[in-house]
C-alpha cells in the first residue's frame, strides 16, 4: 500500500489523537459526544464538535488511503438495495459485496429503478477492472434490465434467499443510523457510508476466518495498515 499523503500540519492536536478519535467514531457504534467522553476519561479535553470536524476532514482521506481489495475473476458479487429516509424523503442505498462480505461499492440514489441499477453496475465494472464469475441479486427486475443494457453476459441468480450476504451487510449501517438519529442529508449519508464501509472492510475478519488466533492476526495486520493509511507508520 502506498504511504499516506494525510497531513496534520496546523492542527493543535497530534495526528495520533486525531486518527484515534476518527477510528473510534467510525469503527464502533459511538456518537461524537461518547467519543468526547472516552477521550476525557484519558485526560484529553476535546469537544465533540472538533471530533465531528476531524471526521469530516480526515475520514474521507483515510478511506481513500486504505488499500482496496484486489478483484479476482472468481469473485461472486451480491447486489442489494436498502431504503433510507432522509428528511422524510425516501432514498435507496445500492450496495455490492463479495462472497466474503467485503463492500465493493455503494451509492445512495433517489430512485429504485433500471437507471440506478445500471449506475451501480457501471461503477463496479470500472472500479474492479474485472467481471465476477456470477452475480447474486434479489428479485428486483431492474438488475436484469440494467445488465441487458450494458450487454453483460455474466451469469446471475435471482432469488431472495441467496442474497443474505448483501442483506446482512446493511445491518451495521442500520445500527449506526439509529444511533445518529437518521442522516441529515444525502451527501452526508454518502460520505459517512463510504468511510464507514472502508474502515469496516479493513477491521472485520472475513467469514473464512474462524479461529481466535486467525482473527487476532487479522486485526494486528489491520492496525498496521490503518497506521499506514493515517500516516502514523514509523
Amino acid at each position: 500500500m502506498r504511504a499516506s499523503s494525510v497531513s496534520y500540519k496546523r492542527h493543535r492536536f497530534p495526528g495520533e489523537l486525531i486518527a484515534h478519535a476518527v477510528w473510534l467514531y467510525f469503527r464502533f457504534p459511538l456518537s461524537f459526544r461518547l467519543v468526547e467522553e472516552m477521550l476525557l476519561e484519558r485526560g484529553i479535553v476535546v469537544s465533540y464538535e472538533t471530533i465531528r470536524r476531524w471526521s469530516l476532514k480526515f475520514g474521507t482521506a483515510y478511506a481513500r488511503s486504505l488499500r482496496r481489495k484486489a478483484a479476482r475473476p472468481d469473485d461472486i458479487w451480491h447486489l442489494d438495495e436498502v431504503r433510507i429516509v432522509i428528511r422524510d424523503q425516501p432514498h435507496w442505498l445500492w450496495r455490492a459485496v463479495d462472497q466474503d462480505g467485503y463492500v465493493l461499492d455503494e451509492i445512495l440514489q433517489p430512485r429504485r429503478n433500471t437507471k440506478a441499477a445500471r449506475r451501480l453496475l457501471t461503477r463496479l465494472l470500472k472500479r474492479q477492472g474485472l467481471r465476477p464469475s456470477r452475480m447474486i441479486i434479489d428479485r428486483l427486475k431492474s438488475y436484469g434490465a440494467a445488465r441487458r443494457k450494458l450487454g453483460l453476459s455474466i451469469r446471475h441468480l435471482s432469488h431472495k434467499g441467496l442474497n443474505n450476504r448483501a442483506e446482512n451487510s446493511h445491518l451495521p449501517l442500520r445500527k449506526r443510523e439509529r444511533i445518529m438519529q437518521k442522516f441529515r442529508s444525502p451527501g452526508g449519508c454518502q460520505r459517512f457510508v463510504s468511510v464507514f464501509s472502508a474502515i469496516r472492510n479493513l477491521f472485520v475478519p472475513p467469514a473464512s476466518i474462524t479461529t481466535a488466533l486467525s482473527r487476532h492476526i487479522h486485526r494486528v495486520r489491520a492496525l498496521a495498515q490503518w497506521n499506514n493509511a493515517t500516516a502514523l507508520s514509523a
